[in-house]
């Protein structure tokens, strides 16, 4: 029996838009504040600039990594000052992992620098191709939220 034949992409620039995305979100991971410093760990440090303190619990969810991982994460983290971690009041098992005003810093420098980059390159393109990634940017966010 013989393989069926491959159909022909419902939209065969996906391919493509894949592609181009994941280059630009690495390119981008490439602009940090402080080279030590993992993706994972940036991130964390991002989602704390926005959020607020958290759980090494749900710090681990957002991650989508397991508590141990999150654990050295945060050790590395703390270890380099930018991180927290203060016991509960309430229950003494429990920590809240907050940024520290170094964290804060490198957390503003890498978004300063990304967006840097990101506005350097928009510069060498024409008002009307600015305008289609515009309109690009609203429907990716548009992609995400369905």
């Amino acid at each position: 029996m013989s393989a069926p034949l491959p159909t022909a992409p419902a939209h065969p620039f996906a391919a493509e838009l894949r592609g181009a995305t994941l280059r630009l979100a690495r390119r981008l991971r490439l602009e940090k504040a402080d080279d030590e410093l993992s993706d994972g760990q940036t991130s964390v440090l991002a989602y704390l600039d926005r959020h607020g303190a958290q759980s090494p619990a749900a710090l681990s969810a957002f991650e989508h990594v397991s508590p141990p991982s999150m654990n050295r994460t945060l050790n590395a983290l703390q270890e380099a000052g930018y991180v927290d971690r203060t016991p509960s009041s309430d229950d003494r098992r429990m920590v809240a992992v907050s940024l520290t005003d170094a964290g804060r810093a490198v957390v503003h420098e890498t978004r300063r620098r990304r967006d840097a980059w990101l506005e350097q390159r928009l510069d060498e393109l024409s008002a009307a191709e600015r305008d289609v990634l515009a309109e690009a940017a609203a429907i990716i966010r548009k992609l995400l939220e369905a």
